[in-house]
């Protein structure tokens, strides 16, 4: 019978504790990610970071005018008055802020959505398509997507007032059926998202491209379009520059612009000091927005996830 000789055992017993580690090193997966206290305790911040904000806007939109100056910012005052807050800013000045709410609406429905259409047609026509000048429209979207809003604002300004645009709905409208960063987006996802054999066999079997595209690409789109409608949505709906310059009526004011009306209003001479409407104001314009993100969550994940594995 052959034994091992002590090399040989110290040599096998190295290697199986390096199998060990090995194995212990392949343990961590996506299924069992490794722990890292550092990254931990970073999120933890961030996460504090993001929600102090939110409480304190919480919290104070429960206290009478008196109770802001009087309690801690981020505790209850003497009085709980939420109920009553709600009921004051939806009423105050013959429900003006009611106005802003359909104002902004109208805004996000007309403007949001129809930048997402637009998007979404032109994102798929520019992945599945060949035509001249291709590559120059995607170093417009590009730049386009470089240049900020705020900078094309007062050309826009100067442009719609000799259309006599301003002081109208379609000012704001109007710009904010143009997203270049959605269109780039619906371009790449429309590329990974659609297998151009799909479309093929579809034209083989008679189908148009109307009909292919309504019944075959648009499904596939969905994550996409749901991602780009988000972004599109929160631009609009948070826009407050360009109604600034383009609106003069307060009955078309958008809500960013009615809240910052109501707050400046206490520096005016004789102005009242409503600043708990404001508060909660700002706690009723906040809520659209997070239940849109909650109820379209899922979509909006794999929407950002889509492309980016190839297989």
């Amino acid at each position: 019978m052959t034994t091992a000789t002590p090399d040989v055992r110290v040599a096998t017993g190295a290697g199986s504790a390096r199998a060990t580690r090995l194995r212990a090193r392949r343990t961590y997966s996506v299924d069992k990610p490794r722990r890292s206290v550092t990254l931990t305790v970073l999120t933890a911040i961030v996460l504090v970071y993001s929600l102090i904000p939110l409480v304190w806007l919480l919290v104070n939109a429960s206290k009478t005018q008196n109770d802001l100056f009087s309690s801690f910012g981020l505790w209850f005052g003497d009085e709980f008055a939420l109920g009553s807050n709600v009921v004051d800013t939806l009423t105050y000045d013959d429900g003006i802020f009611v106005r802003w709410l359909v104002n902004t609406l109208i805004y996000v429905v007309v403007g949001a959505g129809g930048a997402t259409a637009l998007a979404v047609l032109g994102g798929y026509g520019l992945a599945k398509f060949q035509f001249p000048g291709k590559r120059a429209v995607f170093a417009t979207v590009i730049g386009a997507v470089a240049v900020p809003g705020t900078a094309l604002a007062v050309p826009t300004f100067l442009m719609f007032s000799q259309m006599g645009l301003t002081n109208t709905p379609w000012a704001v409208i109007i710009p904010s059926l143009i997203s270049p960063f959605g269109l780039y987006l619906m371009w790449t996802f429309a590329a990974e998202a659609i297998p151009t054999e799909l479309m093929e066999a579809a034209r083989v079997d008679g189908a148009s491209e109307a009909r292919t595209f309504a019944q075959i690409s648009l499904p596939l789109l969905a994550p996409g379009i749901v991602t780009v409608l988000l972004f599109t949505m929160v631009a609009t709906w948070n826009n407050y520059f360009l109604p600034l310059i383009m609106l003069k009526d307060p009955d078309w004011y958008p809500l960013t612009l009615g809240l910052n009306a109501w707050n400046a209003q206490a520096a005016t001479a004789g102005g009242e000091a409503i600043f708990n409407l404001v508060i909660t104001g700002a706690v009723l314009t906040i809520l659209p927005l997070i239940v849109a993100f909650l109820f379209l969550q899922r979509y909006w994940q794999s929407g950002l996830a889509a492309g980016s594995v190839k297989e």
